[in-house]
């Protein structure tokens, strides 16, 4: 809890013992989901959610929405497999939500996959939302080849067309990347996320999906990927205390050839009530210019505790820094209000199927 309201971290992946994940490796190399049933005794599951909680009441989460890992959600496989290991994962994520109903919310896998269009991904969209998902994750390169259309392109209206009728709020998190350039570099699999949030988010941001579906909602992971470079007409930004919003100077800018160039006016349309970004990052250089840029309405609570930065202390907090909370409340260019809207009332905002959450204790 935070000053008196629950603390709602929207990014979390499911915790499961070894038997999960070598279920799937055996899916994969024996090829016969229909012979294969996981089975992990409760006790196991116990202890592997025991850890969880523990950490979520470490770092003073009230409610967290917990989805499959995204290394493990098997998109580049074939279909009829990903179909079978994608039902396995919305199985368990339920029942620790079952388990948990005050703690945990579901956010489903989908049966991606780049030999289908995402029509396949309709039927366990509505399946989940049913039984109390509030979202689903969406991969935006399921083939890890990068050769799957662009989020603002109609192989995607399927999907987002249900996911606007159901009221679910789609996350999008990459998986793993196939791109040879990837590996030779440290955390390579981090790189990948961070291009294809920035290309979702500027595909989102530029294209026409939220005219087309004006009650979607849309979570993009790691504060929407890389941070901007550019100031852009119409932005908005956080100056000190206030929001201003970037104006042209009237001048002509650099580099064009010939005659003069006559510039297209371009209207940036207000997405506030469409497209969030999560707090997922770990330097706070990053996560303060990350709000400066988006904005404080579109900014949502999330940690992946525990997960990547569970290891890791910060130095200016002496905390894993996967604790987020001091690190939002030491933001000093961030009120009281705004503070409780990321921390609270955004995610709620971002996830209308979201049930009250209780909250626990005060930090």
């Amino acid at each position: 809890m935070y000053h008196g309201v629950a603390v709602i971290d929207t990014h979390g992946h499911m915790s499961t013992p070894p038997q999960f994940r070598a279920y799937a490796y055996n899916l994969i190399a024996l090829r016969s989901p229909a012979a294969m049933r996981l089975s992990i005794p409760d006790e196991q599951m116990d202890g592997a959610l025991r850890r969880h909680l523990r950490i979520m009441d470490e770092r003073a989460i009230d409610l967290q929405l917990v989805s499959p890992r995204p290394v493990a959600m098997m998109h580049w496989e074939r279909p009829f497999l990903v179909q079978a290991w994608t039902e396995t994962t919305n199985d368990v994520i339920a029942s620790q939500c079952r388990a948990h109903p005050t703690r945990l919310a579901g956010v489903a896998q989908l049966p991606q996959s780049s030999e289908c269009d995402t029509a396949n991904c309709v039927a366990e969209l509505q399946r989940r939302v049913a039984e109390g998902f509030v979202g689903a994750l969406v991969n935006p390169d399921p083939g890890a080849d990068r050769r799957t259309p662009a989020m603002s392109e109609p192989y995607w209206f399927p999907l987002y067309e249900a996911a606007q009728d159901l009221g679910a709020t789609l996350v999008v998190h990459p998986s793993i990347s196939r791109d040879p350039r990837l590996e030779a570099v440290s955390h390579g699999y981090q790189q990948h996320n961070m291009a294809e949030e920035t290309l979702a988010t500027m595909h989102l941001e530029q294209g026409e999906v939220f005219e087309r579906y004006p009650g979607l909602r849309v979570l993009v992971c790691h504060c929407g990927g890389a941070p901007r470079r550019l100031l852009q007409a119409g932005q908005r930004l956080r100056v000190g205390a206030s929001e201003v919003v970037v104006r042209s100077s009237a001048e002509r800018e650099g580099g064009q050839v010939g005659m003069p160039v006559t510039e297209v006016a371009r209207t940036r349309r207000d997405l506030r009530a469409n497209l969030f970004f999560d707090t997922c990052a770990y330097d706070p250089d990053f996560l303060a210019t990350a709000i400066r840029q988006r904005g404080v309405a579109q900014m949502v609570f999330g940690t992946e505790a525990p997960g990547a930065g569970t290891g890791v202390l910060n130095p200016v907090t002496g905390r894993p820094s996967d604790d987020l909370v001091p690190v939002i409340d030491a933001m000093d260019f961030l009120s009281a209000e705004d503070r409780t809207q990321i921390l609270h009332h955004n995610p709620r905002a971002a996830f209308p199927l979201l049930p009250e959450p209780q909250a626990r204790k005060s930090r």
